[in-house]
């Protein structure tokens, strides 16, 4: 497993009105502007397990987002707060 910066500087991918623990994704990029710069990804209930990218496939990534062309597995859920709300948080409904 790659060594992991301490001095990583983490952002929260999560509503701004987001409250609690989540549990959510982070994101730091790591040194360099190319290319093969590392990305970091964890979630916040398990910060020790980080996947490991670059901002090549990042980027890519991203604009596959943007794109839709992930749109299929969120198919069938009638509400985001289903997908933004902690486990076991009371519905807003």
């Amino acid at each position: 497993m790659a060594d992991i910066p301490s001095n990583l500087d983490w952002v929260r991918a999560a509503p701004e009105d987001a409250e609690g623990p989540g549990p959510w994704i982070e994101i730091a990029f790591g040194e360099g502007d190319d290319g093969e710069a590392p990305v970091y990804i964890r979630e916040t209930n398990d910060p020790d397990n980080v996947v490991t990218t670059n901002r090549r496939k990042w980027d890519a990534f991203v604009l596959g987002v943007q794109a839709g062309e992930f749109d299929h597995f969120v198919e069938g859920i009638q509400d985001a707060e289903d997908i933004t709300s902690p486990p076991g948080a009371p519905s807003q409904q």
